[in-house]
């Protein structure tokens, strides 16, 4: 887990910071808000996950964990009661029951890259290889996924409007899931931003394999050392 300074302390508002961004990133991927206005509950398999989201929102809940009822496997989650964090999350576009009716979500600018890395480490995927059709080509792709297109044209609305970056949607044809892909170069001019802030909150997995595809390149996340880089 990368953290910035000492652990974000909640008062009875909530205004908006970089661990704040990156914990409604999680959310808007792997989050449930309950219909009683007030638990909150994240799944993850990873347990830094979990940490990392409490270390943003100043929580420790213990974790459990349940059936998923996608693979019928036990997967890590914590739920718990914050009125206050429920509220602020309605009040930026969330709602109960999301999964396909989530649209735009109002985070600020400047965080919203907090917010995006959040969501890649929620959902998102990084992919890399060598294209057989060209003589040492390597390739990769930073996707963001959802069960909403809404969401999905928010996102890529404000990447195009921050970075230039268009990306393009995926459909499956055999799940309701669809992903919002950026190829090379694009892929490195959203890394620039996600990871601009090299001690940034992070799953850590996620960032040494971004950063190994990266190092094939010649290039690197800001601020990472060639010494954290899994060898190849």
């Amino acid at each position: 887990m990368a953290t910035v300074g000492a652990r974000p302390k909640r008062g009875e508002d909530i205004s908006w910071n970089p661990e704040i961004a990156y914990a409604t990133g999680l959310l808007a991927t792997d989050g449930c808000l309950s219909i009683d206005g007030r638990h909150i509950e994240l799944t993850s398999k990873d347990e830094e996950q979990l940490k990392n989201f409490m270390y943003c929102i100043d929580k420790d809940v213990v974790i459990r964990t349940k059936t998923s009822g996608f693979t019928g496997k036990p997967v890590a989650h914590i739920q718990f009661s914050d009125v206050t964090l429920y509220r602020f999350l309605i009040k930026i576009g969330m709602t109960p029951r999301k999964t396909m009716t989530l649209g735009a979500l109002l985070v600020p600018d400047d965080f919203f890259f907090d917010f995006l890395r959040g969501h890649h480490d929620g959902d998102g995927s990084f992919s890399s290889y060598y294209d057989p059709r060209w003589k040492s080509s390597f390739m990769f792709y930073l996707s963001f996924t959802s069960a909403s297109d809404a969401h999905l044209l928010w996102i890529r609305q404000v990447v195009q409007r921050l970075t230039g970056a268009q990306g393009h949607l995926v459909r499956s044809a055999t799940s309701t899931l669809i992903q919002l892909r950026y190829a090379k170069r694009e892929s490195l001019l959203l890394l620039e931003q996600m990871y601009k802030n090299p001690k940034a909150i992070c799953l850590s997995r996620k960032r040494l394999k971004i950063s190994k595809a990266l190092r094939i390149v010649g290039q690197s996340l800001p601020g990472f050392k060639s010494s954290q880089v899994v060898p190849r």
